[in-house]
């Protein structure tokens, strides 16, 4: 281990390659959740939020790390409802993937949720959120348009636009 931050490490793994030993620089993170949450009115909720990293605003939709001790459903939950105020009545696990495995160890769940309820959000106070509701035909127009910059927001939106049952296990 080379580095230890508070929301990843950077470890240096030797390897042996066709061409002989190397090395391979990993970033190890906790496990990530995504949710697809959509209103009673077929809207996908997004939120903009401000990404220092990158340095703008970006469309994402709600998303977080896991906290020690907590599954991906209770993790999705408590993410959607900090950063927009929402609740759900349904749950759905649409997919797990790593998000960059050639240099990650971050494994996303991604979930849908639906019967939103609002509440209070409650994000962290370092965050700059607002929160959006985006209907289909102003989805499908920024997705031709690349509006979108963000992978998982990618992920999430095309799986929403794409017909029933393509994927995905409903929770109790």
């Amino acid at each position: 281990m080379v580095f230890e931050g508070r929301v990843l490490s950077v470890r240096v793994d030797p390897v042996r390659a066709k061409s002989g030993p190397g090395i391979r620089e990993v970033v190890v993170r906790p496990g990530a959740v995504a949710v697809v949450a959509e209103n009673s009115r077929g809207e996908v909720v997004l939120i903009r939020q401000y990404r220092w990293a990158v340095g703008k605003h970006l469309i994402e939709i709600p998303a977080g790390l896991i906290d020690d001790g907590e599954s991906p459903e209770e993790a999705a939950r408590r993410e959607l409802a900090e950063e927009t105020g929402y609740r759900a009545r349904q749950w759905s696990l649409l997919s797990s993937f790593y998000t960059s495995p050639g240099y990650s160890t971050e494994q996303l769940f991604l979930f849908h949720a639906r019967d939103l309820t609002l509440g209070e959000a409650e994000g962290d106070p370092d965050e700059e959120i607002s929160v959006e509701h985006w209907e289909k035909n102003r989805v499908r127009k920024a997705l031709a348009s690349g509006q979108f910059s963000n992978g998982i927001l990618l992920v999430g939106l095309l799986w929403w636009l794409s017909p029933p049952g393509l994927v995905g296990q409903d929770l109790a």
